[in-house]
């Protein structure tokens, strides 16, 4: 028994057996989603649709779905393409914690979502062709292959307008390396605060606590974007350095700031893309995979006690587990973020 509590231990806490503990969650993994494909009916929602736009729009996850639609119109087929989807997020999920410095337990947390399984395998959505993309970026730009990185964020985006909620990261980080792509920046403002798009009251995730009249006001649209920003101001305040980065480049200007370690890299981009789902006009369930992997490791960075941390995660996937969305998941999900975000802010 104590021989089995030593390599038990080993696999959770020391670092020299994380890949080892994350190959045992990743085929855990595989086996998991196959059952599901196999006992599970897929539902149709939004395929059919991508299949119509493969030949109408010129956008990144139209060319995914034609090379999708040449493979045969075998939709179990697909499941298996996006079980594999599924599987290259979650590889990457792993090793974006692995560089940032996550403890090897956390990681049990990534494979326990009913909501984003479902996504994956059981939806099909093209938002988990992004996610891959974006996760990609991220290990790019830990590793400071920011070029690479900067590609694979304009990959994302042409999939999917969710990834502009990671610009103001970008910016920062690129700034502060000395290295800016102004494509971030003037995508970021063209298309992340678009008040014309209209949205359906009827398959909001995280506004249903509030009247329908209130959801499509147009003061709603103003306070949500005004919320949006502010915290964005007072979190990126935080990321640049503050007042200490100011007074280091009047003594020094021509010396670089730099960016921290891969641990701040992640950090500030998940905080980025959580402000932006916090202050989101209205999410849909699929929206979950912008982040359902990140919430574990935003969880761990606060300073709470660690039953608050779980039932930070727990509220979360509670809250999209919901439906139709009532007014109490959506409170839930918005006390969860919001919770989140505090705690980092915190501490930050």
């Amino acid at each position: 028994m104590s021989l089995l509590f030593r390599h038990v231990h080993s696999l959770l806490f020391d670092r020299r057996s994380f890949w080892t503990l994350a190959s045992l969650v990743v085929l855990g993994d595989v086996f998991l989603t196959l059952l599901i494909i196999r006992f599970i009916s897929y539902t149709e929602i939004d395929w059919e649709t991508y299949m119509i736009q493969a030949s109408l729009v010129p956008a990144g996850h139209v060319h995914i779905h034609q090379w999708l639609y040449s493979i045969g119109d075998n939709i179990r087929n697909v499941q298996y393409v996006y079980a594999l989807l599924y599987i290259s997020t979650l590889v990457s999920s792993i090793g974006i914690y692995a560089r940032a410095g996550a403890p090897n337990w956390l990681i049990l947390a990534l494979p326990l979502s009913k909501r984003l399984h479902s996504i994956y395998v059981l939806r099909l959505f093209n938002d988990c062709w992004a996610v891959l993309f974006m996760n990609l970026s991220i290990l790019a730009i830990q590793m400071e292959f920011d070029i690479i990185g900067a590609a694979l964020f304009s990959v994302a985006l042409s999939v999917k307008m969710n990834i502009l909620l990671y610009a103001p990261a970008l910016v920062v980080i690129f700034a502060k390396r000395t290295w800016y792509p102004p494509f971030v920046a003037r995508e970021y403002l063209n298309g992340a605060f678009d008040l014309s798009r209209v949205f359906l009251y009827k398959w909001t995730v995280n506004w249903r606590m509030v009247s329908e009249e209130t959801f499509l006001s147009a003061q709603w649209k103003w306070s949500l974007l005004v919320g949006h920003l502010s915290v964005l101001v007072v979190f990126g305040w935080k990321w640049f350095g503050g007042w200490n980065v100011i007074e280091r480049a009047l003594r020094r200007p021509s010396l670089p700031a730099g960016f921290g370690g891969q641990e701040d890299v992640v950090l500030v981009l998940f905080t980025s893309n959580l402000i932006g789902i916090t202050f989101a006009r209205s999410l849909h369930y699929q929206f979950y995979s912008w982040y359902a992997q990140q919430v574990p490791y935003l969880a761990w960075r606060t300073r709470f006690h660690w039953s608050i941390k779980l039932c930070l995660i727990a509220a979360t996937e509670y809250a999209w587990n919901v439906f139709p969305s009532t007014p109490l998941s959506s409170s839930t999900l918005f006390v969860a973020n919001a919770g989140l975000l505090l705690g980092l802010y915190i501490a930050s």
